[in-house]
């Protein structure tokens, strides 16, 4: 068996709460044995399974899984550093979160870059940032990455801190630090079947669930997206979705599925939202944390590709839209994309013509079934009007 269709068991450290295990997802049976187990989990952002760490424990998965499994060392991750930054480093971190807010930054990237700044600042403490030359911050970037391992992701988050400070807060010109980044990987999109796309909505009993899951894929949205559509983005008439501020900032349109429309009115008539189309149990916008958990049971329930995100719905969207014919621009367009390069990740394997576009989910007859049989009577055009 090939090392990366084996299973392999992570040897715990000391003191560590469980046993991490890898288990390929086509060694299905394999898995669905160590599902049944007490205590089992999945870990979706390191795709691994762990079980509670006991003498037990360990026993049972080498009984289990002894003859297939590779034993391997678990190695321990240096932590960064957490200790006070200087008033005069506080100082900067202030000065840049003030300026990325005027800039007009998003929440999450403004709470990011000043986290990500934090080591670097600690770093240099002792010197005069002014002074900094690009050969020293790529130096400081390199004793991050070969120290504590971080990833690609963080990498690039990390340098685009360093250059918001020295280009928005210090006002130096873009080209002084052009510092170097990691070579971009091309990892394939997770990708599911429409078969599992079936099961994970027809496990899903709850029809707020439902509509906010099936609203993801029909329209290739992201998590964020979904949770700030209003009532009124809705526009059952003209047949479209209208997501306003989206990545980039940038309002745009996506394809409103005449089969989430059956739904949408029946969600609507059962809920009354008042003015976010989704909303939590206290008001206010449905979480992206009770997407996610709701998501993450209805793969389990379904024994769906368990690597799955919220986010595979939007790839698996792209995806099957392209394997159904429709053109890469209409799929660029209806994602959101700037730049045609980041659809094409999803023809690897597609012979692509133009054809009228609709959603990938008009084709399942079995959801238009599982729709048309949800409790609470059609409302009328009007009652989703009022969406609008």
């Amino acid at each position: 068996m090939e090392a990366s269709q084996s299973i392999v068991i992570y040897k715990p450290l000391p003191k560590a709460g469980r046993i991490k295990v890898y288990i390929p997802y086509s060694l299905k049976d394999e898995r669905e044995k160590f599902k049944k187990l007490n205590s089992s989990f999945y870990h979706p952002q390191q795709k691994l399974w762990s079980l509670v760490n006991t003498e037990t424990n360990w026993g049972l998965l080498l009984e289990m899984f002894g003859p297939q499994a590779i034993i391997q060392e678990s190695k321990k991750q240096p932590k960064l550093p957490t200790k006070p930054l200087s008033d005069a480093s506080e100082a900067v971190l202030i000065a840049l979160e003030q300026k990325l807010i005027l800039k007009a930054f998003s929440q999450s990237t403004v709470k990011s870059y000043c986290s990500s700044l934090r080591p670097f600042l600690l770093f240099f403490e002792r010197r005069d940032l002014k002074e900094l030359s690009k050969e020293d911050i790529e130096s400081f970037v390199y004793h991050q990455i070969s120290k504590y391992k971080i990833s690609e992701s963080a990498q690039n988050t990390l340098i685009n801190a360093i250059k918001a400070y020295y280009e928005h807060v210090l006002g130096k010109e873009r080209t002084i630090y052009e510092i170097q980044r990691p070579k971009k990987s091309m990892n394939l999109p997770n990708i599911l079947s429409e078969e599992e796309i079936r099961g994970i909505f027809g496990s899903i009993e709850n029809i707020k669930h439902r509509t906010v899951l099936m609203l993801i894929y029909s329209a290739g949205l992201r998590i964020s997206e979904a949770i700030k559509l209003r009532i009124r983005d809705i526009h059952s008439d003209e047949g479209y979705i209208f997501i306003k501020g989206a990545k980039g900032k940038k309002d745009r349109k996506s394809v409103l599925s005449p089969v989430l429309l059956i739904l949408l009115r029946k969600y609507y008539r059962a809920y009354k939202p008042s003015y976010w189309l989704f909303e939590g149990q206290e008001g206010g916008q449905y979480s992206a944390t009770s997407i996610q958990a709701v998501f993450r049971r209805a793969v389990e329930k379904s024994n769906s590709n368990p690597w799955a995100t919220v986010h595979t719905l939007r790839h698996s969207f792209a995806t099957h839209l392209l394997q159904k014919g429709t053109n890469l621009r209409y799929v660029q367009t209806l994602l959101g994309h700037q730049s045609s390069k980041t659809t094409e990740i999803y023809t690897h394997v597609l012979s692509i013509s133009n054809k009228n576009i609709k959603s990938p989910l008009d084709g399942m007859t079995e959801i238009l079934n599982l729709v048309t049989a949800t409790p609470n009577t059609l409302v009328d055009k009007s009652d989703i009007n009022a969406i609008e």
